[in-house]
Parts: C-alpha cells; structure tokens; sequence
C-alpha cells in the first residue's frame, strides 16, 4: 500500500507535460486537418476503410504528424513502432524489420513511424524499401522538407504524400479552451484565463499546436495564486514568451497596421523605415510566410515591369523563408525588402487588370471571337471556330492585325506603362506595335 501510495504522489508532482496529456486518440479529437479528416475527406476514408498504405506527412511542427501516425495505429490494431532519425542506426532498421516480417507471418500489422525522415541518409532509406515493397511494414513518414528533395526517389514513389497545414487561430484556440476544460488538462483546477489572453497564445503558437499547450501550460503554471484559483493574465504570458503583448491586440488590427507600415514605407522608396517595420513584425513572432507573401505581391503589384526581377528576389525570399525558417531568414527578408524599397515604381499592371476586372464582370457573356476559338472538331470547324486566326509566328513581324477583343470593347486600352524604369522598354516596345497594326488598318 505505501509504495502504491508513494507513486500517486509522484505521478500528481510529475505529470506527462501537456501536450502529451492531450494528444488525440482518434480521429474526431484531432483539430485542424479538416481538408485530409474531414467527412468523405481521402485520408479519413483511407483509414476507416482500414486500407492504409505507406505514406508521409509533409508539414509545418506542431500540426500532429506524429499524432495522425498513432491515430493510424490505434485504428488499424497494428504494432506500432516510433524510429528517429537522431539515434537509429541501419543495423537498429534491420532489426525491426525482421521482427515486422515474422509478425506478418501471423498477421499482425506493423507500422513503423519514422519521425523526420529527411534527416535519414540514403543508406538508411533504402533499408526500409524491401520491406515496404513486400508489405512487411507500412512506413509512415514525417518531415518538415519537401520529401521531393529529402526522400529517396524509390521510396517517394510507393509513399503517398499528404501535406499538413499550419493550424489556423481559430483552431489553436479550440485547442486551448479544450486544455483548459479538459479533465486530462486543467480541468480539476480552478483557472481564470480570458479568451483575449488565449488569443495571444494562439497568436505566439503560430499554427504550432505543440508550442500552443506548452506555453499555456507555463503560463498556468506561473499564473498568479490566490487560494486554489490561479489567474493568467497578458502580463503572465509576455513574461513566458519574451514577446510583448501589446503588439497584437485582439482584433489583430496592430498585425494590419504593421504590415501596411511596411508596404507604404517601400512604395515610398524607404529602405530604413521597411527593414524597422520588418523588424517589429518578426521580432513580435510574425510568420515570415506571411511576410514573404505581401512582399512577393509588393513586387508585382507596385514595382512591376519596372524591375521585372523584383519579383524573382521576392519568390526566392519566400522559398528561403521555407527552406530555413526563424530566426535565419531574417536577412533573406531583409535583402527583398531593401531591394524593393530601392526599385524603380510602377503599378500600371495592377491598374491594368482593375480596369479589365471591372469590364470582365460587367460582360461575363461577351462571347469569344469565333476567329480565336479553337476549332478541335469537324463539327466547330464547320461553324466557323478557328477561321480567319493569324498565326503570327509566320509573318515576319512576328505579329498581326487581328482583332483578339470583343467587338464591344475594340480599341480599350488597359495597360498604360509609365516610364519608370525597365517599364520605359516596355513603353516603347507597345507604342511600335500599336502603330504597325494603326499602319495596317490604314492600308486596309
């Protein structure tokens, strides 16, 4: 009895952290992944179906690959075994695949999760693939890379690839009210947390669900104490996270106005003022995706054709920010942006496709001239798709007179390129063929 009595106490003093506690069991406890879990969603079906195949799971941390890999198992009744990529060996590989093989013989499953599969080497990968080729295992992979560029080309190729989102707000927030109301969180406790402290949770989680329970487990855990009630407060999570409330509030309206100081100071040509803005946003736990994001449509949308190559250092910022992550993307950040600040400024496109918008929507049944359908069978041939197209690779102008508007719109002109920058090219390259075709009509 005293040694029973002995470990009640210990396991109250040393529970499991958090988010261990909570992880789902099945499939309807799992939040987000709605695109792959959802009702008649293929994963969901896939496995009620019980016909599970070897597959990997391409995602962000924290967005329950390893999770998803125990539900599996859990359904499918099958021996489950977990491998790192940190301290398995070939010869540990070998081991367990022979112990897999003799459980087949008596029809037992096995799945084998292997847990950033993208830091297995080549040597490693291939001792798995006899025996995904033969059914001995279902292989279950994680990774946080593109298993494009990370997972051997034989392998992939009998692996299913399902891509995991990043958890929105919404649902990290479902998660921690979850935590907070759950007997096997908080729920036996006494605890005053609002939703508006929750929310700056779910912000500094950004779509990890992991880092979401552990920092509201420390929060709760150092919240302040009066009797058997304990009381979160912002201060209590800024203290936990290093990152200052203040810059998020509730409604994200700091977040917009950020982000908005950002762009202006670029547009306005302000390469000190973008990178301090850029600085305040990464700095206050900002996704570095989403900043790639507006500054990736920054580069079209106000530098354009003046600097076409404003949108290549966007798009490679962007994958760097993929590639790397926090905190050493920073610089890559801060090369687009400075870059961009710098760029000669032209929104003509973006006034461009306004213009067309606007008349595309208000004539959604303007039909396609007959003379640019395509004419694939005997029967539109017939009626006239396809005759009198100018196929202008050969002339030697290499364009021609045709009309590729609707006859209600002949003549609309909805890019007007400036003379900034690279865009004066541009410019001068368009008034040439406005007046050669002017010069045919003429002649005509």
């Amino acid at each position: 009895m005293q040694n029973n009595e002995q470990m009640t106490i210990f396991d109250r003093i040393t529970p499991e952290p958090l988010p261990a506690r909570l992880r789902p069991k099945t499939m309807d406890e799992i939040v987000g992944q709605k695109h792959l879990l959802g009702e008649g969603k293929v994963l969901r079906r896939i496995i009620e179906q019980d016909a599970v195949s070897s597959m990997i799971f391409w995602g962000p941390p924290g967005v329950g690959k390893t999770t998803l890999a125990n539900v599996i198992a859990n359904h499918t009744k099958a021996n489950f075994i977990n491998f790192s990529a940190v301290t398995s060996g070939i010869k540990e590989i070998k081991t367990v695949m022979k112990q897999a093989d003799d459980n087949r013989r008596f029809g037992v499953k096995t799945i084998v999760f292997v847990d950033e599969i993208h830091r297995f080497n080549k040597a490693q990968q291939d001792a798995f693939l006899p025996f995904v080729e033969k059914g001995s295992i279902i292989l279950i992979g994680a990774t946080t890379e593109n298993p494009s560029f990370e997972v051997n080309g034989a392998l992939l190729s009998r692996c299913k690839v399902f891509v995991l989102k990043a958890l929105d707000e919404e649902a990290i927030m479902e998660l921690l009210h979850r935590a907070v109301e759950s007997p096997q969180g908080f729920g036996d406790q006494k605890i005053d947390i609002s939703d508006d402290v929750l929310s700056l949770i779910a912000h500094f989680a950004n779509g990890d669900a992991r880092t979401a329970l552990s920092t509201l487990e420390m929060a709760i855990l150092n919240g302040d104490q009066e009797g058997d009630l304990t009381t979160v407060t912002a201060d209590t999570v800024e203290q936990c996270t290093a990152r200052k409330s203040l810059l998020y509030d509730k409604t994200g309206e700091e977040h917009y106005n950020l982000i908005s100081a950002l762009h202006k100071s670029m547009r306005n040509s302000d390469p000190d003022a973008a990178v301090y803005w850029l600085a305040r946003m990464l700095e206050a736990g900002e996704d570095p995706l989403y900043v790639a994001r507006r500054v990736t449509r920054f580069a079209s949308e106000d530098v354009g054709l003046a600097d076409p190559r404003a949108l290549e250092i966007a798009v490679a910022a962007y994958q760097a920010c993929h590639f790397i992550g926090m905190p050493e993307c920073t610089v890559h950040l801060t090369e687009a942006v400075i870059y961009l600040s710098l760029a000669p400024k032209s929104n003509a496109m973006e006034t461009a496709y306004l213009s067309a918008r606007k008349d595309a929507l208000d004539q959604l049944a303007e039909p396609v001239p007959l003379h640019i359908r395509n004419g694939v069978t005997k029967l539109m041939r017939e009626i006239g798709y396809g005759k009198g197209y100018q196929y202008a690779h050969d002339t030697e102008e290499k364009i021609t007179d045709m009309r590729c508007l609707p006859d209600s719109l002949l003549g609309k002109e909805y890019y007007r390129p400036t003379e900034q920058g690279l865009e004066s090219r541009f410019k001068e390259r368009l008034q040439k063929i406005k007046d050669w075709k002017r010069a045919q009509e003429e002649k005509n």
